[in-house]
């Protein structure tokens, strides 16, 4: 016969009722977090799987934030790009005026007032604020006006009026992720969006000695291009060509020189290594102290200017009677920005709709892995109050027959 103490109903049946207050008191949790997993140990698989849906969700919303960022700056830039394209093309009709040959003089001064007063809306337009106070077209320098105009005195004109425009900013391109390793763009350089032609910078310095002394970087328009000690020349040429920058280099066949030209309007951003010293050496650059774009060698010839440039040197011809240069390179310089201007405006345009097929992509993978974790980690409502309500059931059970099984004694009373 085995001998049962007094203590082990008691003991018993304070063990089993602390178990299910634990049960109560997980399911309770459960219900209020809305999950079945409390701690890792509750399902290690599946809080694994969670994890990596909660934290793939965070970056689906990230990539959501960065595209709606994006577009509404796009959208700011483009509306003054519009206007640009607006003004240039006002201008071109002011040129076509004319040059057709029945204006007087004092006519042609009046249209040269004109083309002054939209240059200096041109400038107001280059140096265009975003919502976030932020300038539009100064590359990564949004802290500061991308474009300075030089004021000056024009000979036979009244007061000073802009003679250069200077650009300020920088060629770094700003980026951001709309997708998983999926970039895009998000600023556009000032010296891209209102250049007019293609720029051209024409060394005077005889190549056909030229021998790299040391290997080094050089970097045109931001790519870095490796040159090694004893290239020639013909070397470097290939290595710039090759290179991708927006360049291309040939050999001036009657002074031997170097000459770099843009594949497409923009200003040419010339970077020398501080140890060979290459492009100083073919004298393209002033020194390698001297930081872009206004280190180009006083001996080498550049070509090729901006909108404003254009609009420049539309206004003085204007003013001094030129019809015919009005009409020749006045005509053309306003239709090669206007179609530099009208480029940009198609290469916003093609990344705003890549930015709303990434946001229609992003949106609805959202609410898939949502779900996904859902069905991974969501507790059953229905069952778990159906369990609770069974548990507080049999909890109230238990303690009513341990109040008539355990009857107090005085001894209890004495303890």
């Amino acid at each position: 016969m085995d001998r049962i103490s007094t203590n082990l109903p008691n003991d018993s049946m304070q063990f089993y009722l602390k178990e299910r207050t634990k049960a109560m008191e997980k399911l309770t949790n459960q219900l209020a977090s809305q999950t079945r997993i409390q701690n890792l140990r509750d399902d290690p698989l599946a809080a694994s799987h969670a994890t990596r849906y909660r934290s793939y969700t965070v970056r689906l919303e990230r990539f959501s934030d960065n595209i709606a960022t994006i577009r509404d700056r796009n959208v700011i830039a483009e509306g003054y790009i519009q206007q640009a394209s607006d003004m240039l093309q006002r201008a071109r009709e002011i040129a076509v005026q004319g040059a057709n040959g029945t204006y007087a003089p004092e006519d042609l001064r009046h249209m040269a007032n004109e083309v002054d007063q939209i240059l200096n809306e041109l400038v107001e337009v280059a140096n265009a604020r975003g919502s976030d106070g932020t300038t539009i077209f100064s590359g990564d320098r949004s802290n500061q006006l991308p474009f300075k105009a030089v004021q000056g005195i024009r000979a036979g004109g009244e007061g000073a009026i802009t003679t250069e425009v200077h650009y300020r900013g920088t060629i770094n391109r700003q980026e951001a992720e709309v997708g998983e390793n999926s970039f895009i763009r998000t600023n556009w350089p000032g010296n891209e969006v209102f250049w007019a032609e293609n720029q051209q910078i024409h060394s005077r310095t005889d190549a056909r000695g030229f021998q790299v002394d040391r290997n080094g970087v050089i970097a045109i328009d931001g790519v870095d291009i490796e040159v090694r000690e004893g290239d020639t020349v013909h070397a470097l040429i290939h290595r710039i060509n090759e290179s991708g920058a927006p360049v291309k280099a040939h050999i001036d066949p009657v002074h031997s020189a170097l000459v770099l030209q843009s594949t497409s309007p923009h200003q040419i951003w010339l970077q020398d290594d501080p140890q060979a010293r290459v492009l100083e050496s073919l004298g393209l650059v002033r020194s390698v102290e001297d930081p872009p774009p206004d280190n180009i060698a006083p001996s080498a010839m550049r070509s090729g200017g901006s909108a404003f440039d254009a609009l420049i040197r539309l206004r003085d011809d204007l003013a001094a009677g030129d019809q015919e240069a009005v009409g020749g390179r006045g005509i053309q310089s306003m239709d090669q920005a206007l179609d530099n201007v009208f480029t940009n405006l198609g290469r916003l345009g093609a990344i705003n709709s890549r930015l709303d097929n990434a946001f229609q992509r992003t949106e609805m993978e959202i609410p898939r892995v949502v779900a996904q974790d859902s069905r991974n980690s969501d507790v059953d409502m229905a069952e778990a109050i159906m369990e609770l309500r069974q548990l507080e059931q049999t909890h109230r059970a238990a303690l009513g027959a341990s109040a008539r099984i355990i009857q107090p004694t005085l001894l209890d009373f004495l303890r």
